[in-house]
């Protein structure tokens, strides 16, 4: 990718749709942001590729929490590769860790061998791992195609460096996609600063009330921390407003 691209993440028919009229280049299918990410469902993946002309990579990820993986769950990461490679995904998304915090090249491998010819990105698991340069080159003998990365900080901007860093290292053999707090405002800084032209993003501007009337206090279906109340969704203007900045850029640091 010598110009610029942009992938949304969505986990919702409706932030598909939103992000793929405002201008993603491809999609990154998950269920559950509001927790990082998990696997989504065969159902939502067909919804998404039936409606959105783009290609779809899926994520996958069978909990919230950390990267190492017991052997059932390798076990239920390969059976979703092949499930989704079969549905007809462009690519998957994923990563698995060591306890010491190098990529576990063998259970990456399994899951590469499953998924064929797919496009294959290491999500930000890499972002967890104790040398990024050294994950990097394991990635690239894996075969995966892009590594999805912060540059090991708390937002792509603040990553800036090792972005650069990370980019001139892959000299082309891997694509250095930025992601996490990517938002219209920081592209142009984030690109002028590590030459990176990929991006991804949510494209989300901030939460939407909910549709309910009545109003159960005190009683809370998941982390405590989130309210039942609100729905995160991609906005298609936000999306848009990012595509348009990254589409301008011409891959040109």
């Amino acid at each position: 990718m010598k110009t610029g691209f942009i992938e949304g993440c969505v986990d919702s028919h409706a932030s598909a749709l939103a992000a793929c009229r405002g201008g993603a280049d491809r999609l990154e299918l998950c269920a559950n942001l509001a927790i990082g990410g998990t696997t989504p469902s065969p159902a939502l993946f067909r919804q998404v590729r039936r409606d959105c002309a783009v290609p779809v990579n899926v994520l996958i990820r069978p909990r919230f929490g950390d990267f190492l993986y017991s052997e059932m769950e390798v076990e239920e990461m390969e059976e979703s590769v092949r499930l989704f490679r079969d549905l007809g995904a462009n690519g998957v998304v994923l990563g698995a860790l060591t306890p010491e915090g190098r990529l576990d090249e063998a259970v990456m491998a399994r899951l590469t061998n499953a998924a064929g010819g797919l496009d294959v990105t290491l999500h930000r698991a890499f972002d967890m791992t104790r040398d990024p340069m050294e994950a990097l080159e394991a990635a690239v003998g894996l075969g995966c195609r892009t590594i999805l990365t912060s540059g090991q900080a708390g937002d792509a901007l603040a990553g800036a460096e090792t972005l650069r860093a990370l980019s001139a290292r892959a000299g082309g053999r891997i694509e250095i996609m930025a992601g996490c707090g990517v938002r219209k405002e920081n592209i142009r800084e984030i690109h002028r600063r590590t030459g990176v032209a990929v991006f991804h993003t949510t494209g989300r501007r901030g939460p939407a009330d909910s549709g309910m009337v009545y109003r159960k206090a005190g009683v809370s279906m998941g982390l405590p921390s989130l309210s039942e109340y609100e729905v995160w969704r991609t906005d298609e203007a936000e999306f848009r407003a990012c595509a348009e900045i990254v589409h301008g850029l011409g891959g040109e640091a």
